[in-house]
């Protein structure tokens, strides 16, 4: 088998279709034109076709590898050690088991946490959520929503130009924006979206406002004509998935995220 750096879209959305849509949904909406000058393709391929794909993201302040294996064992591991020349020194994963074992001996892994994939299941959740006091945000609220984040999220992964996609609903009350809900990837021509960045000011939680902001987002995101909304939860964070189920969201897979930086043995020797 080879390994190939793709630049193909309808070969590569072929290959992300085979699997179950909540799982490669981030990889679908980054085909789409926004995203796609920051993404780099890598497959594994034979003569049938793809067999293993990852995505090497680079539009946040690290590179982001998402490396989700499919059936069968052992392809993902494969594909990961061949890579190992062309990664970054230090980039951010989302990784399965077989990707972490594949870059553990050259790769110092700072372990993030367990993670679950959701996807929205039943769409008939959110009918019910009173959503008056959301109000859909723009580039016009970029330092409000910045304060919002530094306050209540400030490991956030916000990056603004996300407001340009129209899809960042907040509550405010009293003039003060207490809650937003987003998207980490949106595709019309895809049809997937995944939320991300959502937050609430420590001053508000445990009022429902998160609930109703990403109500509102989740029906804009449907009524565009996407057909697949996702997203991904820290396993721990109980209120959030609570939350997320009350919406009509439901586990889908999980997967690890880590930093990994490069091990001073595995730099090359320049000293000669």
């Amino acid at each position: 088998m080879d390994v190939i750096c793709l630049h193909d879209k309808e070969t590569i959305e072929a290959a992300l279709r085979g699997a179950e849509p909540s799982l490669q949904l981030y990889a679908l909406g980054d085909l789409d034109d926004f995203f796609w000058p920051q993404t780099v393709w890598y497959a594994l391929m034979d003569r049938s076709g793809v067999r293993q794909l990852v995505l090497l993201y680079t539009g946040l302040s690290i590179p982001v590898l998402l490396a989700h294996a499919d059936p069968p064992p052992g392809l993902m591991g494969e594909l990961v050690r061949r890579l190992l020349p062309l990664l970054p020194r230090r980039f951010y994963g989302h990784l399965g088991e077989e990707a972490v074992a594949s870059l553990s001996a050259d790769y110092e892994a700072r372990f993030h946490g367990t993670y679950w994939k959701m996807g929205l299941i039943d769409p008939s959740c959110l009918e019910p959520i009173y959503a008056s006091e959301v109000t859909a945000l723009s580039e016009a609220d970029l330092e409000e929503l910045t304060a919002l984040y530094e306050a209540s999220y400030p490991g956030h992964w916000f990056v603004p130009r996300m407001l340009e996609t129209g899809f960042y609903f907040g509550v405010r009350r009293s003039g003060r924006l207490l809650s937003v809900a987003g998207v980490h990837v949106y595709s019309q021509h895809y049809r997937v979206a995944a939320l991300g960045n959502v937050a609430t000011h420590p001053d508000a939680r445990g009022q429902g406002l998160a609930t109703a902001a990403c109500a509102q987002l989740c029906r804009a995101l449907l009524d565009s004509g996407v057909e697949h909304v996702g997203l991904n939860v820290r396993a721990e964070n109980q209120p959030a998935i609570a939350c997320y189920r009350s919406l009509g969201f439901e586990q889908v897979a999980s997967y690890a995220e880590y930093t990994l930086t490069l091990k001073p043995a595995a730099l090359p020797d320049t000293s000669r």
